[in-house]
Order: structure tokens, then sequence, then C-alpha cells
């Protein structure tokens, strides 16, 4: 019998990463495939982010809403900038590590829950840290990103970070790839879950897309691309706005 309990993992393993360095974050993909890296990420200052996210913060103005904003480092550096920030996440713990760090509005919320109601309005909206991802698949992107013109004026950005899959020479990669197509799903959509010790959160769709998938998929939700970040490479930053 298996002893993991299903559960809150990536809210655990920010509140330990709050307390200790060095903790990992352990993500098992569908295929057995397991990949560890540092948690150091969700709690780094602005000066250590990688130069596509620095360069997206320069789009940034107004009212923002952080989408799966982790530990709040992109909402504690806008605060810092004096914008009025609200934070969201699906993970309860991960919104308490937000609060005890200092983000002055924090909420548990997933993408398919928001709306005006109770939110407003705002200018940006982030999908950072590859969080394009929160779009799941080819199927859910239209309707998602149609909630968040809910939450738009005329003028909104999204600033969304992805991964194009196709970048890879990994042939674990290729050959997951490979499957996700014979079976009608796009390349990068991957089913995970994150661990932390004897936890793992449920499993779940995340999508990674290359450039020009990403802009048939916001075309489809009422977005358009303005620009990438950078035109080339394998990690990138899009800023979107309405498309109408």
């Amino acid at each position: 019998m298996s002893s993991v309990k299903i559960g809150d993992a990536f809210g655990k393993l920010l509140t330990a990463g709050l307390e200790q360095d060095g903790v990992l974050e352990i993500v098992e993909r569908d295929d057995g495939f397991v990949s560890a890296s540092s948690s150091a990420h969700y709690f780094a200052p602005f000066r250590s982010w990688p130069p596509h996210q620095r360069q997206g913060m320069r789009h940034v103005r107004g009212r923002v809403l952080d989408v799966g904003c982790g530990a709040g480092r992109v909402a504690l550096h806008l605060q810092e900038r004096g914008h009025e920030v609200v934070a969201i996440d699906a993970s309860a713990e991960a919104i308490e590590v937000c609060a005890k760090r200092g983000v002055a509005d924090a909420r548990v919320m997933r993408l398919a829950e928001v709306g005006r109601k109770g939110l407003g309005t705002f200018e940006t909206i982030l999908l950072l840290g590859g969080n394009f991802g929160l779009l799941e698949s080819r199927t859910r992107a239209p309707a998602l990103l149609r909630r968040l013109l809910r939450v738009s004026t005329p003028a909104t950005r999204i600033i969304a970070e992805s991964l194009d899959p196709d970048l890879t020479d990994d042939p674990y990669h290729l050959a997951y790839h490979r499957r996700n197509r014979e079976r009608g799903r796009m390349s990068g959509q991957i089913r995970l879950r994150v661990r932390h010790r004897d936890y793992a959160t449920p499993w779940f769709d995340y999508l990674f897309v290359s450039r020009e998938e990403m802009r048939e998929l916001v075309a489809s939700g009422g977005w358009r691309i303005e620009r990438f970040i950078p035109d080339e490479g394998a990690v990138y930053v899009a800023v979107l706005s309405p498309a109408v």
C-alpha cells in the first residue's frame, strides 16, 4: 500500500523553503520521469531573476493580478514599486507563506474561479514562472483566457511565461511528446504532480507551448500577442493584449 498522502505538497514545500535553505522541489510526470530542483527561485529577489522575467516587468502597469503567486516573490517586488497587487494561488499553504512574507492581498483562488465579482479589474495580469501552463490544454485554454477578459480593460496586458517543448533533444522528453500527440494531446501538455516528503498534490495538466502555439491559443481566447521576450530560445515571456 502506498504511503503517499494526497494534499497540498506544493504549499508544504514553500513552508519548508521559508524556514530553511536547500529544500528541493520534486516534480513527477505521469510516465515516471522525476525531476528535482531548488525551491529557492520561489523566494528569489528581483536582481537574481532570469533576464526575460526582469524585462517582462517593464510592461507592468496599474493594478496587478498575480496568478499562481507561489511564495509571493513577484507580488512583493511590485508592491515595493508601488503597485496594488492581488496575489492568488490554489495552494492554501502558499497563500499563508505569502502573508507571512508581507504580501498585502493574497487569496486562495484557482484560475478557473477568477471573475470580476470580488476582484474588480486589473491593468496587468501575470502568468509568470511558467504559469501560462495553468491554461492546461488546447480545449481548456480558450475558456480560461476569456475568464481573464472578465477582469480586464481594453488596455490590460497579460505577461505570460512558457517553455517551448520542441526545443529539446532529450530522448525522454521527445518520447513523451510523441506519446502525447498519439493520444490527441499537445506535445507540451504535461500530466504531473508535485511531491514533498510523504505528500503529493493530485495529478494535474500543465501546458508548455511554442511561440506559434501560444499565438494560436490566445487568439482563440480573445487575446493577441504584442511581443515575445526574447524572440528566440526555449524559455520566454509573452506580452498579450485584448484582441478587441
